[in-house]
């Protein structure tokens, strides 16, 4: 049975770039954006092996710490 998992931010910043596609498969540790906060680039890294089902956030987009930012299949 497949679940669905949310991803959040660790950290406030925003979003530089994003590395992930609507129905890529990624491994753990896999990044799935970068965000940018006081001036270092920080990765949001896939929490388990999965398909990533949507990413909530577009590059240039302010991000809270905690927000969800993608849902992945797992």
């Amino acid at each position: 049975m497949m679940t669905i998992l949310d991803v959040e931010s660790e950290i406030a910043g925003k979003v530089w770039k994003i590395e992930a596609q609507k129905g890529e498969s990624l491994e753990e540790d896999d990044a799935i954006l970068i965000l940018e906060s006081m001036k270092m680039e920080i990765p949001v890294d896939a929490p388990e092996d999965g398909t990533v089902l949507e990413i909530l956030v577009g590059e240039g987009d302010p991000v809270k710490e905690g927000q969800i930012v993608a849902r992945l299949e797992v």
